[in-house]
C-alpha cells in the first residue's frame, strides 16, 4: 500500500488505520535515527499526522500505541456499542454466551492472526512430527509472526521460549497447566531455552499479600511447574523479587520499557486510573523485559538479537502488544506470541476459574474422591432435562463442561470425535460422560502430585538459580 498522502485512508477499517498509523511512526523515528534529509523527514511526519487525524476522525479516539481500537458498531440511535459483551483483560474475563468468549472476534480487536491449517502443516514439516493436540483442536488459536519463528528455525538460527505464572495461591488448578504443557512439548520439539517468570511481585501489588508470602506461593508454584517435566539443563525460573535484583541487563531492559511508555498508554491499555499505586503502573514494564534475550546475559551470552516466543492465554497480549510496540524503538526483536484459549471454570466457560473459590476448578491437590465429587456436583452440563429428552435430542458438546475438559486432556482424538457423536445423538447421558472425564483427570493428577512429591527444595533452587544452559550463543 502506498504510504502517499493521496492513498485512499477512507477504506481502511479501523485496524488498518492503526498499523498504518504505527508502520508510519516507526518509519519515522528510522529516519530520525538514520539522520535522514530533513525534507524526507518532515513528509513523513506530514503522513504520520494524516494518518493519525484519519484515525481519530474514523474511530472518535486519539491512538494511542500498542491499543488497537475495539470493534464498534452503530445502533439504530446512532450511539455506539460494542460488537459483543464479551470483556477481557489479564484480569478479568466475562462473557455472557454460555460457550465462551467469541475467539474470532478477539483475533479481530486484538489485531492477532488466527492459527489456520497452513501453520500447523508448517509446523508438522519444520519438527517432522504430529503437531500438539493443543493445535490440532483450536486451543492454541491465535499467533503473532509464528511465521517467522518458523523461518529462523528453518534457516538453523536460535529462537527461545518465555511464559510465566502469577503466584496467587499455593495450589494450582488445572487450568494453569495448560500454558506449561504446551510449552514443554515446544521445547522438546524445537530443543531451545526456556524462561519461566514468577511474577510475585505483581500479586503483591494486586493482592492482599505480603512480599515473603509472594515468594513463598512462587516457590511453591515452581515445584508443580517442575513436575510438568521440564529440563533443568535448559530451563531457568525465576522470581521477580528475587532476580530483578541480581540481573544488571534485566534491570535496564524495564527501565527502557519504562522511558518509552507514557502513563496515558498504560491507562489506556490496562485500565489503570489515577488512584492506583505507581507499582502496578510501572509493572508492566517488568513483564515485557524476559521477551528481550539481553535479560538473560548468563544464558545468551550477552547476545541481543535471539528473538522469543511466548506461549500465553490470550488475556496476556495487551502487555505483549506494548512490548511489540517499545521493541523497535530500544533495539530489540519483536516477541512473536502463541495465544491459548481460556480454560472454563466447572460452572461453565462463561468466567475463568477463580483460586479462591475450591469449586470453580479441579486443583493439582485434589484428590481422586474430591476430583469425582467435583465434576458430578459442579461441572456443567449440555444435557437435557430428563433421560427420555436427551434419548430425543442429544446433548450439546459445545457447553458441556466435562466435554469442553477432554477436549484439552484426552489425547486420543478418534476416542473423543467418538464421545462427542455419541453425545450429541443422545446415545451417551451426560453422568457417562462425566465418568470418562472422571477416569481421565484421576491419573493424571495422581501422576502430577507423585512427580512433585519428587521436587526437593534443593531441586526448586537449581532451577531458580542463574546459570549458563546447555545452549552455545
Amino acid at each position: 500500500m502506498a504510504d502517499g498522502p493521496n492513498c485512499d485512508l477512507k477504506s481502511l477499517s479501523p485496524l488498518q488505520l492503526f498499523e498504518r498509523v504505527t508502520e508510519q511512526g516507526e518509519k519515522v523515528r528510522a529516519l530520525k535515527a538514520g539522520k535522514a534529509p530533513k525534507d524526507e523527514i518532515d513528509a513523513a511526519v506530514r503522513m504520520l499526522l494524516s494518518l493519525k487525524q484519519s484515525y481519530k476522525t474514523t474511530t472518535g479516539q486519539d491512538y494511542q500505541a500498542g491499543l488497537p481500537p475495539r470493534d464498534l458498531e452503530l445502533i439504530n440511535n446512532g450511539t455506539t456499542k460494542e460488537e459483543d459483551e464479551d470483556f477481557v483483560d489479564p484480569w478479568t474475563v466475562q462473557t455472557s454466551n454460555a460457550k465462551g468468549v467469541d475467539y474470532d472476534k478477539l483475533i479481530v480487536r486484538f489485531g492477532s492472526s488466527k492459527i489456520d491449517t497452513d501453520l500447523i502443516n508448517r509446523i508438522e514439516r519444520a519438527i517432522g512430527q504430529k503437531p500438539h493436540r493443543f493445535l490440532r483442536r483450536g486451543i492454541f488459536f491465535s499467533h503473532r509472526d509464528m511465521d517467522q519463528i518458523l523461518d529462523a528455525y528453518e534457516n538453523k538460527k536460535s529462537f527461545y521460549l518465555y511464559t510465566g505464572r502469577g503466584p496467587s495461591s499455593q495450589a494450582m488448578h488445572v487450568g494453569h497447566l495448560i500454558p506449561f504443557i504446551f510449552t514443554k512439548w515446544l521445547q522438546e520439539v524445537f530443543d531451545v531455552p526456556l524462561v519461566i517468570q514468577l511474577t510475585d511481585d505483581e500479586k503483591y501489588l494486586w493482592k492482599d499479600l505480603t512480599t515473603e508470602k509472594a515468594y513463598e506461593y512462587a516457590r511453591e508454584n515452581a515445584k508443580d511447574i517442575i513436575a510438568c517435566g521440564f529440563d533443568i539443563n535448559k530451563t531457568f525460573i525465576f522470581s521477580d523479587l528475587d532476580y530483578l535484583g541480581t540481573s544488571t541487563g534485566f534491570y535496564k531492559n524495564i527501565v527502557k520499557v519504562q522511558k518509552h511508555v507514557t502513563f496515558n498508554q498504560v491507562k489506556g491499555i490496562f485500565g489503570f486510573t489515577d488512584s492506583d499505586c505507581i507499582g502496578k503502573i510501572s509493572f508492566p514494564a517488568i513483564q515485557a523485559a524476559p521477551s528481550f534475550s539481553s535479560s538473560f546475559p548468563q544464558i545468551f551470552n550477552g547476545k541481543e538479537n535471539i528473538q522469543c516466543l511466548i506461549p500465553c492465554a490470550i488475556d496476556q497480549d495487551p502487555y505483549f502488544r506494548m512490548t511489540r510496540d517499545v521493541a523497535p524503538r530500544i533495539g530489540q526483536p519483536k516477541p512473536a506470541l502463541m495465544h491459548s484459549v481460556f480454560f472454563p471454570a466447572l460452572q461453565g466457560a462463561q468466567t475463568k476459574m477463580s483460586a479462591s473459590d475450591p469449586n470453580s476448578s479441579i486443583f493439582l491437590t485434589d484428590t481422586p474422591k474430591q476430583i469425582k465429587t467435583k465434576i458430578n456436583k459442579h461441572a456443567f452440563s449440555g444435557g437435557r432435562d430428563t433421560i427420555e429428552e436427551h434419548r430425543k435430542y442429544g446433548g450439546n458438546c459445545d457447553v458441556d463442561v466435562s466435554f469442553m475438559y477432554l477436549t484439552f486432556f484426552l489425547e486420543d482424538d478418534d476416542r473423543l470425535e467418538q464421545l462427542k457423536q455419541a453425545y450429541t445423538s443422545g446415545e451417551l447421558l451426560t453422568g457417562e460422560l462425566k465418568k470418562v472425564l472422571i477416569e481421565t483427570l484421576q491419573p493424571l493428577i495422581a501422576a502430577h502430585q507423585e512427580r512433585r512429591k519428587q521436587v526437593t527444595d534443593e531441586m526448586v533452587k537449581q532451577f531458580m538459580t542463574p546459570r549458563k544452559l546447555a545452549f552455545e550463543f
